[in-house]
């Protein structure tokens, strides 16, 4: 997820002339070692509450994200085209409880192989926050219901056991909840998943038989073993002083990671033994950047421009080696 946005979002009608200025793509700049050929390929309106918190990839070139502040749930044609696919109810108070950011909004996002879209949604009213689930031309369904006074942030799907995990980045856990619905359990509460003053658990990944966990505040990557029963092992601690860590993908080589560093507009390259370095920036184009995917070598980054209320947008790179 983000750092501290309010401020920005509420200055949306000020920077609505930017947002609408139809920005060119931005050539490759700093790319680092294994990436190459960055570029901006979509720029959202800002304005318009398009700022992309997470992103699963979809069939045919096409990516399926979450707009934050708009509260939506959209796909971006493989000609950059935004095609919304679902809008979801504000809640009557306007979401002013939601914890720690005061209005509604939609976070992490998978993608089910029969095209099942399954997403988060907070709001800081009971009836409303949850997970909800959109099939393929049907209409958004809340299918679980979490605490109002957390923040469900990052989601992951395990296709072996048929189950959802979810982050809170206020509560500092881990839920799990069957894909057909019902009631979450808590899956981890460890204290490794605290935050320290603003938002905790967040990025969220199934890989290798753990669940790989970032905590924004403390700037960690944590590995939590699924054990045969289902249970969470022990918290291990993979890599430390990532500060702003956000959402994040696996590279397809062993554990190595690509991380998104919110507030310093960065992309890590982390090693399996914990190390990292820097491999996109702003000059690339990213603009307070909240999630990474990867499809065959090309990576995807989302940047929703909370904090700069600049330029929301899609970046593309290309991983080599």
């Amino acid at each position: 997820m983000f750092t501290r946005l309010s401020t920005a979002v509420a200055s949306a009608a000020v920077l609505a002339a930017a947002a609408a200025a139809g920005l060119s793509a931005v050539p490759a700049s700093a790319a680092t070692a294994p990436l190459s050929n960055a570029q901006v390929a979509v720029h959202f309106n800002y304005a318009g509450g398009q700022l992309p918190e997470n992103v699963a990839l979809a069939p045919g070139g096409t990516e399926d994200v979450t707009f934050a502040a708009a509260h939506q749930v959209a796909q971006i044609t493989a000609a950059g085209a935004v095609k919304v696919l679902a809008t979801l109810p504000v809640p009557a108070d306007g979401g002013v409880h939601t914890p720690v950011l005061g209005f509604p909004l939609t976070v992490g996002i998978v993608r089910a192989s029969d095209g099942t879209l399954y997403f988060l949604y907070a709001t800081g009213t009971a009836d409303l926050t949850g997970v909800w689930r959109l099939r393929p031309g049907g209409t958004p369904q809340r299918i679980a219901a979490l605490p109002a006074n957390g923040l469900p942030n990052g989601l992951a799907l395990d296709p072996q056991s048929g189950r959802l995990f979810i982050t809170d980045s206020v509560l500092g856990a881990v839920y799990s909840v069957p894909v057909t619905g019902g009631t979450p359990t808590v899956w981890s509460n460890a204290p490794q998943l605290a935050s320290t003053g603003f938002l905790g658990a967040n990025g969220l990944k199934i890989h290798n038989g753990a669940a790989w966990v970032t905590n924004l505040d403390q700037g960690t990557i944590l590995r939590i073993p699924i054990l045969p029963n289902g249970q969470a092992g022990a918290v291990g601690t993979a890599a430390t002083g990532l500060q702003g860590i956000d959402d994040f993908t696996f590279t397809g080589s062993g554990n190595q990671i690509l991380a998104a560093l919110n507030p310093e507009s960065e992309i890590a390259l982390v090693q399996p033994d914990g190390t990292h370095s820097i491999v996109l920036t702003s000059a690339d184009g990213l603009d307070n950047p909240t999630s990474v995917a990867l499809r065959g070598n090309t990576v995807y980054v989302m940047s929703a421009a909370y904090t700069t209320g600049d330029d929301p947008n899609m970046l593309t790179a290309q991983l080599n080696g």
